[in-house]
């Protein structure tokens, strides 16, 4: 079933779409429906015990080159961006610099773009007090729209580049946001995703010195605003004109054009410019001498 599929059957059947997304499963794993809605809800626990976890060991990744930007973005009080919006880009932070100082984190869809959906969540859960179980059925929700896009193209960076991992994070984080907020708001359910994956098709996997790093943390945190972004238009009720099971076919596409130097090798984009390949060189040789 096409995620549109699914959006039309809780509309005609009046019931909610994280049931109806469970059901899906259930159809396509044999797992029982209700273990995967309490699985949703487990990993929104853990999103938010790993983000507590960081708050209270802060830790530099191996390079040195992130773990401080979370840091910066808490003792930052928003000039342009809402609250809400700015606690999730930096919730993201945190995450995906968890990640690169090895800290636990819940790969959604990956590790590399772990920070874009809890940024979402939680920022709901701590700004707007959203229960953490309404939280677990729109992570449920969101791994709908992860997994059609990993159907239908792809996931992976070194397949189709950081389109198919922030992209579909993104994606995901704004179906998430409009089923926590606006349940029963189907056009808003379909287009939210569409709007998101659109805006950051073609985006390219470089990173510098093959760590998750640079420029992936940071690209966690633009993914929360845009998937704020991407569902305050559709809940304003503007539409995709492409669909987003069609929006996910053309990631696929893309990522079968995009040069392998631009998949998660690091020899392309930022990362073969003379800056990273002085601090990839920096690094090598300090270890070297250590």
């Amino acid at each position: 079933m096409k995620f549109e599929d699914l959006v039309k059957a809780a509309k005609d059947s009046r019931t909610p779409l994280h049931k109806v997304v469970s059901d899906w499963y259930m159809m396509n794993t044999g797992n029982d429906p209700k273990a995967a809605e309490e699985t949703a809800k487990e990993l929104v626990r853990e999103m938010l015990g790993s983000y507590h976890s960081r708050l209270d060991r802060p830790e530099k990744s191996l390079t040195g080159w992130v773990g401080d930007n979370d840091a910066k973005a808490r003792s930052h009080v928003p000039e342009f961006l809402s609250p809400l919006v700015f606690l999730g880009v930096s919730i993201a932070l945190s995450m995906s610099e968890h990640n690169a100082s090895m800290g636990k984190i819940v790969a959604c869809p990956t590790a590399g773009a772990c920070g874009v959906v809890p940024g979402a969540l939680l920022s709901l859960h701590l700004n707007r007090s959203i229960d953490l179980d309404i939280l677990g059925n729109a992570l449920l929700v969101s791994g709908a729209v992860g997994e059609r896009i990993r159907r239908r193209a792809s996931i992976s960076g070194a397949m189709s580049g950081c389109q198919a991992e922030v992209g579909t994070a993104t994606a995901m984080a704004s179906v998430a946001i409009v089923y926590a907020t606006h349940p029963e708001d189907y056009s808003a359910l379909e287009n939210a995703p569409a709007l998101a994956l659109k805006s950051l098709l073609g985006l390219v996997c470089d990173p510098v010195g093959g760590f998750v790093e640079i420029p992936c943390v940071k690209r966690n945190a633009f993914g929360v605003s845009i998937a704020f972004t991407a569902a305050e238009l559709a809940l304003a009720g503007i539409k995709s004109a492409i669909p987003f099971e069609e929006v996910a076919d053309s990631l696929g596409r893309v990522g079968r054009r995009l040069p392998e130097e631009l998949k998660e090798t690091a020899r392309g984009g930022i990362a073969i410019t003379p800056t990273a390949k002085k601090m990839v060189a920096d690094f090598l040789g300090g270890e070297h001498n250590a």
